[in-house]
């Protein structure tokens, strides 16, 4: 996959699917090095996790059955490094076949199965099933891995006090609506960089795993987090 057909796209599986995104195991040997593919960023196990859950929770706003709460909970919690073998065995047991998925499967898997193939939906929910947009879920991509050809590195000068308070907000909160106070925080402190300010201030379905967000809370470098997420 190009540039181009990166931030044109409107279908995720061909973005999850491209060459550029392999899977960290010894079943698949390391990507060539081709510029036209994409960056190996894209591997972040902790973002392919995130995103599987971002596709859930929106497709179900109304999570009616407790365990699949739980399960949506449980597996950003795994995404961040904290949780315990004996939580993930007990809602991974009593949640909704999709929710377990979330939480069991690799995170590549668990990202694909969200963008097709299987019915995304709850054990409590009835009716007719309601996929997520394409289009959405391919903003939910770009939300959270940003443009993988040209990531951005965060300036530590970038990340002031109110920067940091506002991103952690966003993060526990998912309070997306104050993506433009934090571009005006990182403009504030010197960033002048146009993607960081643009992805804060365009309109648009954003998520748990913001490559902005991950940027000030320094988590693009890492993919386990402090313990200190709940």
């Amino acid at each position: 996959m190009t540039e181009p057909e990166w931030l044109a796209a409107t279908d995720p599986a061909p973005m999850l699917h491209s060459p550029g995104w392999r899977p960290p195991d010894r079943h698949y040997p390391p990507p060539l090095e081709d510029p036209g593919t994409c960056h190996p960023r894209v591997n972040d196990e902790r973002k392919l996790r995130l995103y599987a859950c971002a596709c859930y929770r929106l497709s179900f706003p109304q999570l009616q059955y407790v365990m699949d709460r739980r399960a949506v909970d449980l597996a950003e919690r795994l995404a961040d490094g904290i949780s315990s073998e004996g939580e993930l065995t007990e809602v991974s047991r009593k949640c909704g076949a999709t929710a377990s998925l979330l939480i069991r499967q690799p995170p590549l898997h668990a990202a694909r199965l969200a963008v097709g193939g299987l019915p995304v939906r709850t054990s409590s929910a009835p009716g007719p099933q309601e996929f997520l947009p394409n289009a959405v879920r391919c903003d939910i991509l770009r939300c959270i891995f940003g443009n993988p050809f040209r990531p951005v590195e965060f300036d530590p000068s970038w990340c002031s006090e109110t920067a940091v308070a506002l991103a952690t907000g966003i993060y526990f909160d998912r309070a997306f609506d104050r993506l433009p106070i934090l571009a005006d925080a990182l403009e504030e402190a010197g960033c002048d960089h146009p993607d960081v300010l643009t992805h804060c201030r365009q309109p648009g379905t954003h998520a748990r795993g913001c490559w902005v967000v991950d940027g000030v809370l320094g988590k693009e470098q890492s993919a386990a987090v402090a313990a200190t997420i709940s």
